[in-house]
């Protein structure tokens, strides 16, 4: 809901993209994805940088456009920070990359799909054709846990495509993120029928998914996404013993090099180049994020990478309030 009803009020554009990239995803994942465009108040967009939201675990780029009981979707909180000055205006993008395990990391995988490729080259080649919006120095993205690491993880990769990103709740430093759930998940495996299909099978045919599912499935998803193997059931396999829980150290070395903590020590040079990177989480995250946050920020500091880092009285939910901060941040570095 609109704070204001004064506020000017930017108008939202469905497209439809019939992906090439993603076609390879072992899940049956559709191709065919929705692309929210958010054009603000005033503007038909040619000229404008353009933003892309890159969401969480268990959303899709069309939930932040939807209407939202007690507070502000993602425009209508852009509108207000246009209209009060803090933000310039932007196109902001809003892709489906929902999948069939649940959420993505926005990266390349055999058994997920071409998740990079489908925003640095078909988002980016659509809407930028399409509205004459943003082209080198003028892109950025956002998001919030899945989606905050999917920053990240494309200012890390693609600097030269990217040259600002704001990382909400980010998932970084896998080794405390990442502690207890393989145990848990093996535990709600077993109570499925002892294997990943069988867990599967009992999760889709559910009418009412128990959210500790949820979170196994969260963990089948970077299981897919960070070490996917073709030759297993819909490419999952985990790094661990599935009756013992014992750690894979050549399978969780694979996990590893994916995370952001990692990627710094060989591709932090390039986050020199970014106009805007911003980073920040609660400090009581449930998942243990900040401690990883905080190393991220010290990492950064070391090597002379310019960031804003900040810590917020929060845990990890519920906390889109912080594009309040990281909006303004990313639209006003990349008018520069």
């Amino acid at each position: 809901m609109h704070k204001s009803a004064d506020c000017p009020r930017g108008r939202i554009v469905q497209h439809w993209i019939d992906s090439k990239a993603v076609a390879n995803n072992m899940l049956g994942d559709p191709t065919l994805r929705r692309v929210d465009v958010y054009i603000p108040a005033g503007h038909d967009g040619s000229g404008l940088p353009l933003l892309v939201d890159v969401v969480g675990f268990t959303g899709g780029g069309p939930y932040h456009t939807a209407w939202k009981n007690f507070g502000e979707n993602v425009p209508e909180r852009a509108d207000r920070l246009i209209a009060s000055g803090e933000m310039a205006p932007c196109i902001i993008a809003f892709p489906d990359c929902f999948t069939r395990l649940g959420g993505n990391q926005y990266v390349n995988s055999i058994a997920m799909g071409n998740w990079d490729d489908f925003l640095t080259q078909e988002v980016l080649g659509f809407v930028e054709g399409e509205y004459g919006c943003g082209g080198a120095g003028k892109r950025g993205l956002f998001g919030k846990s899945s989606g905050g690491y999917g920053a990240m993880m494309h200012a890390l990769m693609h600097p030269d495509i990217w040259s600002a990103a704001a990382s909400h709740s980010g998932d970084v430093g896998f080794d405390l993120m990442f502690a207890t759930d393989f145990a848990h998940t093996l535990r709600r495996i077993a109570k499925h029928g002892g294997t990943i299909e069988s867990f599967m099978a009992a999760f889709e045919s559910s009418l009412k998914p128990a959210g500790d599912d949820i979170h196994a499935l969260m963990i089948l998803a970077m299981a897919a996404t960070y070490d996917p193997d073709p030759n297993a059931y819909l490419g999952i396999r985990l790094p661990v013993t599935m009756d013992t829980c014992e750690l894979d150290p050549v399978a969780w070395e694979r996990w590893k090099k994916w995370d952001p903590l990692e990627l710094v020590e060989t591709r932090g040079e390039g986050l020199k180049s970014m106009k805007a990177l911003y980073i920040d989480c609660g400090d009581i995250d449930q998942y243990n994020l900040v401690y990883g946050a905080r190393r991220m920020t010290k990492r950064l500091t070391e090597m002379g990478i310019k960031h804003v880092y900040q810590e917020f009285p929060d845990d990890h939910s519920s906390v889109d309030y912080r594009m309040d901060v990281s909006l303004p941040i990313l639209s006003k570095a990349l008018c520069d």
